[in-house]
């Protein structure tokens, strides 16, 4: 049987077999099915993130205007989690060409739909959001169809997204070895196999005059394309165990020269956000697949100036205003990145990252691995950290350390203006989904920026002042408060080497281990607290790579491991301030 459109058969058995040949070379299994070069861009073990994807597909095609429409299939279990909610109401906002389909088969897992919702139709939630929702016999193939086929058409038109319940039933247990009569019937399960879509296809047919012999045919030649499949899968090789390491990146940072000291004529005074807007300004410029979404970056311009006079350029679908849904958004950029577009999520602050924390983990940083590499997930996502500013705990966050352990991210955490520009440039062009990390303290002073394109490659530190007693390392404001102490600490004869990582995902260990073979002591000042983070990264990687060049223990200062108070006063107890470091590194270099 051809199969103009559509996954050949093999490529499905071969995938759930774990081999080479299936249609995610073997990473997926049943659970996750990549096909994308025929518009299967996916599926999930994490059902309901796939309403969000299918949102980010249609905000890609309206962007494109090429009449794409985006369809996502979920199960009842999903309507309840918050990717429903959240989804539907993007999409009817900005009447997006996407068609929403619940299988509703009357259990998610094995808790029935009617005990875990308090509304017992999914089909009439739509009216919340204000679009239409259809109940339908999801068994009666015809009326899915035409129901389908208008639901299609409405979207092309312009007129938005629909929801489509089909009420069907899973007559097989949930997962393979899961207990299947402990909460039903097997009378009810036998009752509902006749009621098999199938079977009532070939009736129907039957009816309007198909011959047996031809609907017989029809079933022979089926079965004999499914075992034909599954032989041919069951002959193939697995995946070369070499293969599987990659795919985890588009691009090995870094991938070009390291960047050179700024010229003073090429440079001009500029604040952090000036210097990003800039690099922005010139992404958006000379690619219409960008475009930005957050809460006030639109007409307002970002809560920290990070988009204003944008909007006048490019508009409200390039400068999108979000409601206050971060998974939703988030989960929205994943899908456009996935059918084309390169969007930029701006969070205000980086604390409102672990809203969508699921998205980012385990859909964002791992669809390039589990596509083979068939997808990129060019997502930049910003915010703002640290502390300094009474914002309390929940605006005060720095989470690089816990970002930087998931594979498939890049994490960038610069400390000046210029690297800020030069970093975000490079975000905006990669393949790569980024967290762009800004210091709050650091936003409003000036210093000199490029005024033209200017890209600093990730994985490449910078040295920000020479020194040959005592290496330190730090990122963001901390590289400004070791750089303050370090003119009064070489009037007393001690030279400090400062390095500026910049980027936590990759770093740039090798210029650390340089630096300290010079010094032979190493300090790492960072400002969250030492537990499993950045300073103690940077701390095993040296002592591990780099053990014989020190001339004493490696020694953190770090943030101390509380929640960020209110108060100025408590304030500043919880983070390393310049006599610390001035301490710290005193005792350093008297052992």
């Amino acid at each position: 049987m051809p199969w103009p459109r559509g996954l050949g058969a093999t490529a499905l058995c071969a995938e759930l077999f774990g081999r080479q040949a299936g249609c995610s070379r073997g990473r997926g299994g049943s659970m996750h099915l990549f096909a994308p070069e025929i518009g299967l861009m996916g599926t999930s073990g994490i059902v309901a993130p796939c309403i969000l994807q299918a949102c980010g597909a249609a905000y890609a095609a309206k962007l494109r205007g090429d009449g794409t429409v985006a369809v996502a299939f979920f199960g009842d279990g999903a309507v309840n989690n918050g990717a429903f909610h959240e989804g539907l109401n993007m999409a009817a906002i900005w009447k997006l060409p996407v068609l929403f389909v619940c299988e509703n088969n009357g259990f998610a897992t094995e808790v029935p739909f009617a005990y875990a919702s308090a509304t017992p139709d999914v089909g009439r939630r739509a009216a919340s959001y204000g679009l239409p929702g259809l109940e339908l016999d999801g068994n009666d193939l015809v009326h899915v169809d035409a129901a389908a086929r208008e639901a299609v058409a409405r979207a092309r038109a312009g007129a938005g997204p629909t929801l489509l319940e089909c009420r069907t039933y899973r007559t097989r247990a949930h997962a393979e070895g899961m207990g299947d009569f402990t909460y039903r019937t097997r009378e009810e399960v036998e009752a509902w196999k006749e009621r098999c879509p199938i079977r009532r296809l070939r009736a129907r047919l039957a009816g309007l005059g198909v011959e047996a012999a031809v609907l017989d045919g029809i079933d022979a030649a089926v079965a004999g394309e499914v075992a034909a499949a599954i032989a041919a899968a069951e002959a193939s090789p697995p995946p070369e165990p070499s293969t599987a390491l990659d795919d985890v990146y588009a691009v090995a940072e870094p991938d070009g020269p390291a960047p050179s000291p700024v010229p003073d004529a090429a440079a001009r005074p500029a604040t952090w956000a000036q210097a990003t807007l800039e690099a922005l300004d010139e992404a958006m410029a000379a690619d219409a697949s960008v475009f930005v979404m957050g809460e006030g970056i639109g007409v307002r311009g970002g809560n920290f100036a990070t988009t204003a006079g944008l909007f006048a350029k490019y508009g409200a679908e390039r400068l999108c205003d979000t409601p206050i849904c971060e998974r939703g958004f988030v989960g929205l950029a994943c899908g456009a990145a996935m059918n084309g577009a390169r969007p930029v999520i701006d969070f205000m602050f980086a604390d409102f990252v672990l809203d969508a924390w699921g998205e980012i983990v385990n859909q964002i940083a791992k669809m390039r691995y589990m596509s083979s590499g068939r997808l990129s997930m060019p997502v930049v996502l910003r915010g703002c950290i640290g502390i300094g500013h009474s914002a309390a705990t929940h605006h005060s966050g720095s989470y690089y350390g816990m970002l930087a352990q998931v594979p498939g991210l890049r994490v960038v955490v610069p400390s000046s203006a210029a690297d800020a520009k030069g970093l975000f440039t490079h975000a905006l062009a990669g393949r790569d989904p980024v967290l762009f990390l800004e210091h709050r303290e650091l936003l409003a002073g000036k210093s000199p920026v490029p005024a033209g394109h200017h890209d600093i490659p990730f994985g490449v530190a910078r040295i920000v002042r020479p020194g040959r007693h005592v290496t330190v390392v730090a990122l963001a404001r901390m590289v400004r408060l070791v750089e303050g102490v370090c003119e009064g600490l070489a009037a007393e004869g001690i030279e400090v080497e400062l390095v500026d990582p910049r980027t936590v995902s990759p770093l740039d260990t090798a210029t650390i281990l340089a630096s300290v073979a010079r010094t032979g002591r190493l300090l790492v000042v960072d400002e969250p607290p030492a537990s499993c983070g950045f300073a103690a990264e940077v701390a095993a990687r040296v002592a591990d790579e780099g053990f014989d060049l020190l001339d004493a223990p490696v020694r953190r200062l770090t943030g101390a491991f509380v929640p960020t108070p209110y108060a100025p006063a408590l304030e500043a107890v919880v983070v390393p301030d310049a006599a610390a470091v001035i301490g710290a590194i005193r005792a350093l270099l008297a052992e």
